[in-house]
């Protein structure tokens, strides 16, 4: 596929639009070898909680696609309209073309003025990762039930509540119910996969969009891959479904004004994938 035809470049895919053949109009993922995550003594930590592309994992493009697709066939047999049609090679699926959720600038002659390109879900099971860097009060694993919080998508993500996007007139408050309620959907269904593999989902992130041609119907977009799923072993609940082992598993810091916090049950997006593939 020719450069030209690059729609966007992204932390672990590239889209082209297919400009010929049986496809013509669809739009192409190719899913590479870049993984986010964060630098530790000078090396990098690979963990796709994190927003920044800190290297490369060979293969992970590979095995990122196969898993996607595997996850898109789960989708489409439980009803979530999705915009996946086909899976082409080891690394490249075919997709309905898609506007993520997101706004046009209202004023575009104030400078410094810019569009909410798209629009980023995040769902928790537990508390941990960003939720409690920005929520240290709260308990290490606490039971989340599935709390959504939206983002936008950049060099940095940055958060943004639900009420602001209606009042911003990004989205309609309908149209903020039914997103949510999607993501808890689908994230019910992934959850229900891995653990029938006796693996934990702590955390997951998502992106939903209207198909071009779909009348602004909201569907799932994107991916779900080992970038976007935080995953762990040997999780046990208590009664309210918070995680009893966190005085085990969570392993926390604050140094310089920063805070840091890990889970040692976390496994690797290889491991979980080991188990799962």
């Amino acid at each position: 596929m020719m450069e030209k035809n690059l729609v966007y470049r992204g932390k672990s895919k590239d889209v082209f639009k297919i400009t010929a053949g049986a496809h013509k109009g669809k739009y192409r993922f190719v899913f590479t070898d870049k993984a986010t995550g964060y630098m530790e003594n000078g090396k990098p930590v690979f963990d796709p909680g994190y927003d920044v592309v800190v290297g490369e994992i060979p293969g992970k493009g590979a095995i990122a696609c196969r898993f996607a697709t595997h996850f898109f066939k789960l989708l489409k047999s439980k009803g979530v309209p999705t915009h996946y049609i086909d899976t082409i090679s080891d690394n490249e699926m075919i997709v309905e073309p898609a506007v993520p959720l997101g706004m046009p600038v209202a004023k575009p002659q104030f400078p410094g003025s810019a569009p909410l390109t798209n629009l980023e879900f995040t769902w928790r099971s537990n508390a941990t990762g960003s939720f409690w860097r920005r929520y240290p009060f709260v308990r290490p694993c606490k039971n989340l039930h599935k709390v959504v919080e939206t983002w936008t998508k950049g060099d940095t993500d940055i958060l943004i509540t639900l009420e602001a996007l209606q009042e911003a007139g990004a989205l309609t408050k309908k149209e903020i119910d039914e997103s949510v309620k999607l993501v808890k959907k689908i994230a019910d269904i992934v959850s229900k996969e891995f653990k029938s593999k006796k693996l934990h989902v702590i955390d997951g992130k998502f992106e939903l969009g209207r198909l071009k041609y779909g009348r602004g119907k909201i569907v799932f977009i994107d991916e779900i891959s080992p970038d976007v799923l935080r995953v762990c072993r040997g999780f046990k609940p208590d009664k309210s479904g918070d995680c009893t082992q966190y005085k085990k598993c969570a392993v926390t810091n604050y140094s310089n004004g920063k805070r840091t916090i890990k889970n040692k049950n976390q496994i690797s997006a290889a491991e979980f994938i080991n188990i799962f593939l």
